[in-house]
């Protein structure tokens, strides 16, 4: 029976436990998609915490890639070595560092939303077709259908960005194709009506995401293990299903896919009926995980370490990634090791670990030695 704290290994890299920080936005990136010492900090205290690996928020892989003004890139050599430094603090940790590499589309050319400055920075989005994100505000413009050659473009753009991200130091790829973002508007028929090879039918509306996992897997070494986000439904009427992502997932996997990243929603906000609670995406992760016989990792209100324990030991998922958890409490894999028994499995970092009147395990403990509260 596997243990959310057994190592999990990908071809060439292994993660030392089950336990993995999701990328997370933060918008605050410097001129030109630059990081900057938020991302650091942000990052080295979550790998501090003991997780398995952690993973870069959504990376742009052209300018007119970004979400906002706001967003990382890594589409130029010259935004190399502030992606060596996120790398190497979350190594150093001891965690897996990992990125997603990413494409708005028409969900592209905001600001942040607390900038002041204006809703619309000014590049061009595009996307398969002429429909806006549709919103409660109405206020995002409609894009331009991208020709067939700014299509067969995309792959390159994904290739060169995952190119870059292994010389900065990542040890696992993510190629986003969920929550709405480009390659999920090509997947999906509520923003994909064409009629061209890159629309229409399952096949025409998918072979964009597997030509850009062909083109990452080939940009990237075979020691490195490469992922795959996915919103597994749309949870519209109409709109993508999971049977089609048990599909795709077999078809990525045959392409080179080792983890599919199993998430859900983002396509259209008015419409989309989400039944939200407690592991409410697991089963796609499971559906995933059985049907296309590829390892998932599991996302949604994953809080507690028990819940996180179980969608393991059940083989439900081979790996859970956490967001509003660890932002939360940054040390949550250790305060689960505690919780479940196990303060020896994650190690705590020789600087929390032992304080000046020699108890020691003053990360794990109380200072009359006894064990912390369960969270």
């Amino acid at each position: 029976m596997p243990d959310l704290f057994d190592p999990l290994t990908l071809r060439g890299v292994t993660f030392a436990n089950r336990i993995g920080v999701s990328p997370m936005c933060m918008y605050c990136a410097g001129e030109d998609g630059q990081p900057t010492d938020w991302h650091l900090a942000h990052l080295l205290q979550r790998a501090i915490g003991g997780p398995g690996m952690v993973m870069v928020e959504a990376t742009a892989v052209s300018p007119d890639g970004r979400i906002t003004t706001g967003d990382l890139g890594l589409w130029e050599d010259a935004q190399l070595a502030g992606h060596a430094r996120l790398a190497a603090a979350i190594a150093h940790a001891g965690a897996v560092p990992a990125i997603q590499i990413a494409h708005a589309g028409r969900k592209g050319s905001r600001t942040p939303a607390w900038a002041d400055a204006p809703a619309d920075p000014g590049w061009e989005i595009l996307s398969a077709s002429d429909l806006p994100l549709p919103s409660p505000a109405g206020n995002f413009a409609a894009p331009r259908p991208m020709t067939a050659d700014e299509v067969a473009a995309i792959p390159g753009l994904f290739a060169a960005c995952a190119r870059r991200a292994v010389a900065a130091g990542y040890k696992l790829i993510e190629v986003h194709a969920a929550h709405g973002y480009l390659l999920h508007q090509f997947l999906s028929p509520l923003s994909n009506r064409r009629n061209d090879r890159w629309g229409g039918d399952f096949e025409g509306r998918t072979r964009l995401v597997l030509e850009v996992v062909r083109a990452v897997r080939a940009a990237i070494p075979d020691t490195l293990p490469l992922a795959l986000r996915v919103s597994h439904t749309d949870w519209i009427e109409g709109g993508w299903t999971t049977e089609e992502t048990v599909e795709l997932a077999r078809r990525a996997k045959a392409a080179g896919v080792d983890l599919v990243d199993v998430s859900s929603g983002g396509m259209d906000p008015t419409r989309q009926r989400i039944p939200i609670g407690p592991g409410y995406q697991v089963p796609g992760a499971v559906a995933v995980r059985e049907g296309a016989g590829v390892a998932v990792a599991a996302v949604g209100l994953i809080t507690e370490p028990d819940q996180a324990q179980a969608v393991v030991a059940e083989g439900r998922a081979d790996l859970v990634l956490l967001a509003r958890a660890v932002l939360r409490d940054p040390y949550w894999p250790i305060r689960a090791a505690v919780a479940l028994g196990r303060p020896d499995a994650v190690k705590a970092p020789p600087q929390y670990d032992r304080g000046w009147n020699g108890i020691g395990k003053l990360a794990l403990r109380t200072e009359t030695g006894e064990p912390l509260p369960a969270l």
